[in-house]
């Protein structure tokens, strides 16, 4: 049975068992002290020459200051050019450096400050406290602040925080000159990896004739039927690579026939930034205002040209992803519903198996449709027909076009005027609708008189933009047609004297597209409008 302890009145003493700033009862060493291992970190955010020097600056700074102290062991000046400091991702020198820092490699890292080592006050806070719990410390010189420092913690927090708002606004300025800049015409061209243009004296985009005459064979080698990946293997097979020195790809291809600034014409702000912080690049999709400048600057390709690759590029695509590589795809029509022929495997699992086209509407109304399945060299036999047909009278032909056709299909003098004339009541009816908007905010007045009037003018906006927007549509047709009629004559002046071979680029030059009628006649739609028929049993 233990004793029972007897009942006092508590004394509560206090005895001091250790004491760090008490020197006496410490134990010394001795032994020679290691050297302090020690990095730097530079950073400048833009490649402007000023920058530049600066960024050097630093870097040579920096290493004379660490070599010149006895008791420092220098690691290395860590280094980025040209990057924001509002994220540390992108940042290859500064994430080697904290790497190499945990790895136990630095003791203490200078930098200049702390808007130089990071804008975002979360990033700034986790990076120093990860550091500092490894037992590294970040010193910066202008603020004069350690974060081995008690109150470096608040005081940093504070700082950092006033960086950050700084590159908001730095930011903001930024998109606010765009803006500007934007709305005034000004054209931006990233002419480094921009095929075809450099900037030119006055600020525009120039031309660039050796690149120029690679755009244009782009754009040529499409219309005559080449796929993406055919004119990338023959610009690579050519040794031709890309202006940063890579190999062609289907998307690079893609992405110079579609892009409007060959025509002469510019879309701005196709992007933006919606993050100052992450500097993450959107598609615009109508978050933000974007401005088109008409013939902006010297085209490279005809406007014409440009449209006839869009549809060519709508053609090719209209099958939802399951194109199949053949000059006939999409370019066959059903004479008996207006569908669309598709390749097709016939009796696929039997020894009369072959290859067919087919309407792919065949079986979706009511009626099946009449029109007959066609092979691939019923077709070119077809072809070849129509060439030699339109050889017999090429000379006639290409005369009557070229003197009298041309200039009237292409001329569209009548709709420009109608569009000027349209755009000046346009521009009439929205100053009338700003004025009753700012006599409304200023004027006390009959708010359904108002309303009235406001849907009145808005009606009419409506409807002068719905005949502008189909005017341009006409003259969008008339030039593509008269572009449609100059391939055409091109195609008719490269043929030979007797046509026994398919050939491909000629196809494209001289065909629209081709229907099957229920009745096995096969009817050529040329590009200049006119129409050739040839019956199946001819060409069996």
């Amino acid at each position: 049975m233990a004793l029972k302890a007897p009942i006092n009145t508590h004394r509560r003493e206090t005895t001091v068992v250790f004491d760090p700033e008490n020197n006496e009862g410490k134990a010394y060493s001795f032994a020679v002290p290691q050297k302090k291992r020690v990095a730097a970190y530079a950073r400048v955010s833009t490649e402007q020459d000023a920058q530049q020097n600066s960024y050097e600056a630093q870097i040579e700074y920096y290493t004379n200051y660490i070599q010149s102290k006895p008791d420092w062991e220098f690691v290395e000046v860590y280094a980025d050019e040209g990057i924001s400091g509002t994220s540390y991702k992108n940042r290859a020198g500064f994430n080697r450096m904290i790497d190499d820092a945990k790895a136990g490699k630095i003791d203490l890292i200078l930098t200049k400050s702390i808007s130089r080592f990071s804008r975002n006050t979360v990033d700034s806070l986790t990076v120093t406290r990860d550091l500092k719990a490894k037992g590294v410390e970040v010193f910066f010189e202008k603020e004069n602040i350690s974060s081995m420092d008690k109150t470096a913690e608040l005081v940093f927090t504070m700082l950092s925080s006033i960086a950050q708002e700084e590159s908001r606004s730095i930011s903001e300025n930024v998109r606010w000159g765009k803006q500007r800049s934007m709305e005034a015409g000004k054209v931006y061209v990233p002419y480094r990896s921009f095929l075809g243009y450099e900037k030119g004296e006055d600020g525009l985009p120039k031309i660039v004739p050796e690149e120029a005459e690679i755009v244009r064979s782009i754009y040529g080698r499409y219309l005559e039927g080449a796929t993406l990946n055919q004119i990338a293997g023959e610009l690579t097979a050519s040794g031709i690579t890309t202006l940063k020195g890579n190999r062609w790809t289907k998307d690079g291809i893609r992405r110079i026939l579609t892009n409007e600034k060959y025509k002469g014409d510019a879309r701005l702000q196709k992007t933006y930034i919606d993050d100052f912080l992450t500097k993450q690049v959107k598609i615009n999709r109508g978050e933000r205002k974007q401005w088109y400048i008409h013939d902006s600057h010297d085209a490279i390709v005809s406007p014409e040209t440009f449209e006839l690759v869009q549809k060519e590029l709508a053609r090719r695509s209209s099958r939802g992803g399951r194109y199949y590589d053949s000059p006939f795809t999409c370019k066959i029509i059903c004479g008996d519903c207006g569908g669309t022929y598709g390749h097709k495997i016939w009796n696929s699992n039997r020894p009369n198996r072959e290859e067919v086209w087919l309407c792919d509407d065949r079986y979706n109304n009511e009626n099946v449709c009449s029109t007959p399945r066609i092979k691939d060299e019923e077709l070119e036999r077809a072809f070849i027909v129509i060439e030699n047909r339109l050889l017999q009278k090429r000379q006639g032909f290409i005369d009557d076009y070229e003197r009298d056709m041309l200039p009237l299909i292409g001329n569209t003098d009548i709709l420009d005027e109608r569009m000027s004339i349209l755009n000046e009541e346009l521009t009439e009816l929205i100053d009338q609708i700003e004025k009753l908007i700012q006599n409304n905010a200023h004027h006390a007045q009959d708010q359904e008189k108002y309303i009235a009037q406001f849907n009145e003018l808005n009606n009419k906006i409506e409807e002068k933009k719905a005949k502008i927007s189909s005017i341009k549509k006409q003259i969008s047709d008339t030039l593509t047609r008269r572009e449609n009629t100059r391939i055409f004559l091109d195609g008719l002046k490269n043929l030979d004297s007797i046509i026994v071979k398919f050939d491909i680029p000629s196809w494209h030059a001289l065909v629209d597209h081709v229907k099957i009628m229920p009745d096995k006649t096969i009817v050529f739609c040329l590009r200049n409008g006119c129409e050739e028929t040839v019956h199946l049993a001819e060409v069996q």
